[in-house]
């Protein structure tokens, strides 16, 4: 077992990595709730919901299921989730538990931050991807225009990561995480983002993912701690999403995962980067070991003047005006904006880069 705390302005939250977590999660409480409120999605329902259950036998809970993917993450779901919340009785003193990946932690944590003006909630993330998502208390919905534009900075009470959840992930569920874990390994260093490229995710043990896991987290982690509000450094972690969200909201959300469009988006942003900066970055070395690991790197047919109204309409332009994380070198990160001419001409030439 592995434990990590995350410090907030409301004080603090506990990581805890292990295997088998999900069976006694009582322990790990640290307060007495009058009802338990379990929110996870029709897959993860058939996998695990009974075994979270074995753990809580002495509490009143409910639950409710969403359908899996990213189209849950709608007003409409949301709306369905507090109703049902209303009517089996939960009460300020109640605790809202996320079963689930991303988008249950999500939605789930978007419900506690809203109902009765914010209860407890603890995530219990069962994919790779959502080892980012469940940490540092950002909480969202989608709109059509855009990803995560309804939400609130909204931390847990706890994360429990069971590693034992993430034995049933299918191949696309865990290229899907590992974009993220690359991500922090090109925000930390060169060595970890050099140490992952030397894995192939056909072959990834599990105690080799545990430990790249841990290396995530703690990014994370140092992080939100410097930033919680997201004024400096913990734009740092948009590293890729700039052009992943927009992609997301171009295809439709559900055809490419998140983890995907950001492998992509990361690819974009080491070829910005070299242009901005007139360096040399690991461009080909990323694009091989995606190609390499069946990223969809030919997904990224979408038209240029409607990828660049997208990024407009992300949470982190100003003024209708592009900012984007850049790499000066793993490790070394700044953040830039972008004119829409300057876009263009950088997306024109990265998609002749990805053939």
């Amino acid at each position: 077992m592995q434990e990590l705390s995350v410090q907030h302005s409301n004080g603090s939250y506990s990581i805890f990595v292990g295997n088998g977590i999900r069976f006694e999660l009582h322990k790990y409480f640290n307060k007495s709730y009058s009802k338990i409120f379990i929110i996870t999605d029709d897959t993860v329902e058939k996998l695990y919901l009974d075994d979270v259950r074995k753990g809580l036998s002495d509490y009143d809970f409910s639950h409710f299921i969403i359908p899996a993917g990213e189209e849950s993450k709608h007003i409409d779901v949301y709306y369905e989730v507090q109703t049902k919340a209303i009517e089996i009785g939960l009460d300020r003193n109640a605790l809202i538990i996320a079963l689930g990946g991303g988008v249950v932690g999500d939605l789930a944590g978007f419900v506690a931050a809203t109902f009765m003006r914010g209860i407890d909630y603890i995530q219990i993330p069962t994919t790779i991807l959502a080892h980012d998502s469940s940490i540092g208390g950002k909480v969202a919905i989608n709109h059509p225009l855009g990803k995560n534009l309804i939400g609130a900075f909204y931390p847990p009470v706890g994360v429990y990561y069971d590693m034992e959840t993430l034995t049933s992930l299918s191949e696309r569920e865990k290229r899907s995480g590992y974009a993220e874990l690359i991500k922090e390994a090109l925000i930390s260093s060169d060595e970890l983002f050099q140490d992952m490229l030397a894995t192939k995710l056909a072959s990834l043990e599990q105690e080799k993912l545990q430990t790249y896991l841990m290396a995530g987290i703690k990014v994370k982690q140092e992080i939100v701690e410097a930033d919680e509000r997201e004024h400096g450094v913990r734009s740092y972690l948009n590293l890729g999403h700039t052009l992943a969200h927009a992609l997301e909201a171009e295809l439709g959300y559900g055809n490419i995962t998140h983890g995907e469009a950001v492998a992509i988006g990361l690819l974009f942003a080491i070829h910005v980067s070299e242009r901005e900066y007139d360096c040399n970055l690991p461009f080909d070395k990323l694009k091989k070991w995606l190609t390499d690991n069946n990223y969809p790197l030919a997904a990224f047919t979408v038209d240029t003047e409607k990828i660049i109204n997208h990024m407009k309409t992300d949470k982190k332009a100003t003024k209708q005006r592009i900012n984007m994380v850049l790499l000066k070198e793993p490790g070394k990160l700044n953040k830039e904006e972008l004119t829409d001419e300057t876009l263009q001409n950088h997306l024109d030439t990265f998609r002749k880069r990805l053939v």
